[in-house]
């Protein structure tokens, strides 16, 4: 009780509504009251956790209160995902960190005197914990009560480890050492490659040559008398990137919509002698490891012609049934330089625009591939994966494996196991089974490897260092999974990827014990 009550016999409060109930909170606790932001799932978490928030580049967990004491009733006033205007955001601090706590609506501040605060033994309610309460606002004088809550408790009970330090004991390192003898050892007989799609035709470009896959923004800025295949200009990070539709480029007619003018696509984002340059494409599908073997050089008779020039092979898959052209990113936008169709002045007029890129370029880095699952975008280091593939027609089960493992395939001639993430990380079940844009995203560490079961590609992101931080502590099987996050934001889009351990995802033995606590 002294805790709460001021010298002058005075508290002031801020009193809301959850299900209908009166509650409060000591102001001097609350540390700002929002609008509900858009939350992203984080999985593995605790049945309260409504997902993540950014605030000053701050990333925090948000608690639904409803889901925490069990208020389910008066819809009318708001629900617990935020989704009526009335909601709000209160933002508390617990062992040092914010924490988000939804309302379902925030009644006003009141200063209330100390003859009216009660210990929560004097004014019981049967449907909350009164090991969650500090108190009660007794009602008097036409004014309603309140209970106080405790936020301390309350968040404990959901975090128990939420603020109390980073790394586990004892947690397998993901070192750079084995990966990079590995990956050279890859390259002196594979070429990775990432799989475009224009104009329902298949191409691919060098992974080392694509800096990033971002989605075409919804504003694109025109450039006066370009050429056709020139899009215009959006920004990226502060810097100017020039856009050029491969469609246009490679003269297979213009979409009855321009999908730059629809913000729909995938902007690739390629390393070139004059800067970055950005490729417009309908989608990126996969990534994939063909053997050089399989890359054939462009037919002499082919070869000769100028509109060839930018096709560094063709690569022969599913035993020749499947050809993809491989492009050159140095020479891609020579492509029909006699008929006016390369970048030309357009693109020296940008020497600005490519030296800002190449500051940027110069900024601590990290590459993942990105993939969605259950409307929430997760990364992996592009180290650390091997390919991306369609999901196998046929997968075999196998006998006494943990429930993730949905069973095993081949993979030129090994076996490899295959992990549904949506069931690891306990979410929903969804329509991967039939849905076209699932792939399988292939891992791998020395001799252990697995390919993971993911709604869709989302395609190579480059975060800045500055913008990964660590997660939040939600569940230490959370924890082992997923300990960092990348916060993006250019051209007022705001992302979070949530970046995965790939160590974690390979040890099938840490998992299955880890989660039987889930």
């Amino acid at each position: 009780m002294a805790a709460i009550i001021r010298r002058d016999g005075v508290r002031s409060f801020v009193l809301f509504t959850v299900g209908g109930m009166g509650l409060a909170l000591p102001l001097d606790g609350v540390l700002e009251i929002l609008r509900p932001p858009v939350l992203v799932p984080i999985p593995l978490g605790p049945p309260g956790l409504e997902g993540l928030a950014r605030r000053r580049g701050a990333v925090f967990p948000v608690i639904g209160l409803r889901r925490v004491l069990g208020l389910a009733g008066a819809e009318e006033e708001g629900t617990a995902d935020g989704g009526t205007k009335a909601a709000r955001l209160l933002i508390v601090r617990h062992n040092g960190q914010p924490v988000g706590l939804l309302v379902d609506r925030v009644s006003g501040l009141s200063a209330v005197d100390e003859d009216r605060i009660a210990d929560a033994g004097t004014a019981p309610d049967p449907s909350i914990d009164a090991d969650l309460l500090a108190g009660a606002i007794l009602a008097g004088d036409g004014r309603d009560g309140a209970l106080i809550l405790d936020p301390g408790p309350l968040v404990e009970r959901q975090f128990a480890d939420f603020g109390r330090g980073g790394g586990l004991a004892g947690t397998a390192d993901f070192s750079a050492a084995p990966q990079a003898r590995t990956a050279a050892a890859l390259r002196q007989d594979e070429e990775q490659l990432v799989v475009l799609t224009v104009a329902e035709q298949e191409f691919s470009l060098p992974v080392a040559a694509v800096r990033e896959v971002v989605p075409v923004p919804e504003a694109v800025t025109r450039v006066p008398r370009a050429r056709p295949h020139l899009l215009g200009l959006m920004t990226l990070r502060d810097a100017l990137l020039p856009l050029v539709g491969l469609r246009e480029l490679f003269g297979l007619g213009a979409a009855p919509d321009s999908t730059a003018d629809r913000g729909l696509g995938k902007v690739a984002v390629l390393r070139t002698a004059e800067g970055l340059v950005g490729v417009v494409v309908e989608d990126v599908r996969e990534i994939l490891r063909v053997p050089r073997g399989r890359i054939d050089p462009v037919p002499s008779l082919m070869a000769r012609e100028a509109e060839f020039e930018d096709m560094d092979g063709i690569a022969r898959l599913d035993g020749g049934a499947r050809l993809i052209p491989v492009l050159s990113a140095e020479r891609l936008f020579r492509h029909g330089v006699g008929h006016g169709a390369g970048l030309g002045g357009d693109a020296r007029g940008h020497e600005g625009e490519a030296t800002v890129a190449r500051e940027a370029e110069a900024e601590m880095v990290e590459a993942f591939v990105v993939f969605r699952l259950a409307g929430a975008e997760y990364g992996l280091p592009v180290a650390a994966v091997q390919e991306v593939l369609r999901r196998p027609d046929v997968v075999t089960p196998l006998p006494n494996a943990p429930d993730f493992v949905s069973g095993v395939t081949t993979l030129r001639g090994a076996v490899l196991p295959l992990v549904a993430l949506r069931r690891l990380l306990r979410l929903p079940d969804g329509r991967e089974n039939a849905d076209d844009r699932c792939r399988v995203v292939v891992i791998a560490a020395g001799a252990a490897r697995a390919g993971l079961l993911v709604d869709g590609m989302a395609g190579i992101v480059r975060i800045p260092d500055g913008a990964i931080e660590s997660a939040p502590v939600v569940s230490q099987a959370q924890h082992r999974l997923i300990r960092r996050i990348g916060a993006l934001e250019s051209a007022g889009e705001r992302r979070m990827i949530l970046l995965m351990d790939p160590a974690e995802l390979l040890d099938m033995d840490q998992l299955a014990d880890l989660l039987t606590t889930v």
